[in-house]
């Protein structure tokens, strides 16, 4: 494994994305601000207690990558999600990769009677993206590699480091190995 980013490189990052969020709403407005399960939650928590905001959280379960490294078809179970209507809402992604899933799940929060729906991801890979859509706010632009670390796992692994790391192709298969045993 390879350090992309260290622990204190990732808070530094995420005190400058809530500060970017903090200008854009304001310490008054109220917002609602919701995690993109599972990936998104180191950050979520992270970021939430640095916003200076009236907040009201929630969770949505969104997952394209089942079991491995490529994406495929977007899996959304919204039963958790909280009433967006006529509200600000923040969606907080871990990465931006294909722009699929932020680009349905905005859709959907629109859908929902949002009032404004913007987006704030950890991680943005520099490569062709497959929607038009870009994050609102985004804490680091990455190179198009597999990362873990943060939140960001591989096979439900790796989640727990304080760090990011570019997962080499060796561990990658190590660790597909170890899950089929």
């Amino acid at each position: 494994m390879r350090t992309l980013l260290n622990e204190s490189e990732l808070n530094e990052g995420v005190e400058r994305l809530a500060s970017e969020i903090d200008q854009h709403y304001g310490s008054e407005r109220p917002l609602t601000v919701i995690a993109v399960m599972t990936g998104s939650l180191v950050l979520f928590a992270d970021l939430i207690r640095r916003l200076s905001m009236p907040q009201r959280v929630g969770v949505i379960q969104a997952s394209s990558y089942r079991g491995g490294m490529t994406s495929g078809e977007l899996s959304v179970d919204a039963n958790m999600l909280i009433d967006v209507k006529d509200r600000d809402v923040l969606l907080v992604d871990d990465i931006f990769d294909t722009g699929k899933t932020l680009d349905r799940l905005t859709g959907m929060l629109r859908e929902m009677g949002a009032k404004s729906a913007r987006t704030a991801v950890l991680l943005h890979k520099t490569r062709t993206h497959d929607v038009e859509m870009r994050p609102d706010f985004v804490a680091f632009q990455i190179p198009d590699e597999f990362v873990v670390g943060y939140g960001l796992d591989y096979l439900d692994m790796y989640r727990n480091l304080p760090y990011l790391a570019i997962l080499e192709p060796a561990e990658i298969e190590a660790t597909a190995a170890e899950n089929q045993s």
